[in-house]
């Protein structure tokens, strides 16, 4: 099984005014170039008042700037955009990117930027109910014209989506929960969740018994996971575990060494993962993962 590795580009800038975070976007896609298949961006509005950049409007330049590589959303935020006007977004960059696209998309979680924007942020099981809908409805968007649907949450009455995407953009679902798990097993093309191989494995677990309650083989799903990358010219540089409060879950990048990155990653590709989704912490890093892990995995 060919593996894969994508690079995640952060909307957020660090602080940086928006001709470095650009100018750091070219040297990452440079130094990754014919390694790395796919950029990734994830979908944040704001990060307290540090500058942060739309995620879909700065993959549309990254599409443009980068033809080479698939591009997609790690993943979306399915509230903040109407199902039926993403639909259309997601046919049009289809179209204009000759199929390079993902359709990255998930429940939502970021409460304070849900109310900040003024979007409503129901329980978590409706969020989901909604996410469930919204697939139906892009799908239907993608495949009918005109195109109606008919939800408890969304809804599209004789609606074009032309041109339509030939071929549909695969449809990833990122998340962990139970009854997300079950929507990614009856609806997605991909599923993707956060290393390393203890934190990927209960949702993973989820999916696997999702699938075999319905009757789908886990292997029409495929298996990506992310992790950040930091292998620094100073092994004394590399920070230890850290608590996420969001993943709850004690977490360090892949790192120290190549060595220790590829030990970790080989854990995932025996369950089964696919592609991964890096977060490089700079451009060393970028580089020697380039030039002294990828290698490995050919």
């Amino acid at each position: 099984m060919a593996i894969e590795f994508g690079i995640h580009l952060g909307v957020n800038t660090v602080g940086d005014p928006a001709p470095d975070r650009l100018a750091y976007y070219r040297r990452c896609l440079e130094a990754g170039d014919d390694a790395l298949k796919a950029l990734w961006l994830s979908d944040h509005l704001q990060k307290d008042d540090a500058p942060v950049f739309e995620a879909w409007t700065t993959l549309s330049y990254l599409a443009a700037l980068a033809p080479s590589f698939r591009i997609g959303t790690m993943v979306l935020g399915q509230s903040y955009r109407n199902p039926a006007l993403l639909a259309k977004m997601a046919a049009t960059l289809q179209n204009l990117t000759a199929g390079r696209f993902v359709l990255g998309i998930g429940a939502g979680w970021q409460e304070d930027e849900y109310l900040a924007y003024d979007y409503p942020f129901p329980r978590a099981g409706e969020r989901i109910e909604q996410l469930s809908e919204a697939v139906d409805l892009i799908r239907t968007m993608w495949t009918n014209a005109p195109a109606s649907y008919q939800g408890k949450h969304y809804a599209a009455r004789d609606a074009y989506c032309e041109p339509r995407p030939d071929p549909p953009p695969p449809v990833l679902i990122g998340g962990q929960g139970p009854k997300l798990m079950r929507v990614a097993a009856a609806k997605a093309d991909a599923w993707t969740w956060d290393g390393p191989l203890e934190m990927y494995l209960p949702p993973y677990q989820r999916l696997l018994d999702s699938c075999e309650q319905i009757g789908r083989p886990l292997s029409e799903i495929k298996l990506i996971a992310e992790f950040d990358a930091y292998l620094p010219a100073d092994r004394a540089d590399f920070p230890g575990p850290q608590w996420s409060g969001y993943l709850d879950f004690m977490v360090s990048p892949l790192g120290p060494t190549p060595a220790h990155a590829r030990a970790e990653l080989m854990r995932l590709v025996d369950i089964g993962v696919e592609e991964f989704c890096i977060y490089f912490y700079d451009l060393i890093t970028v580089q020697r993962f380039v030039d002294e892990v990828i290698p490995q995995f050919s």
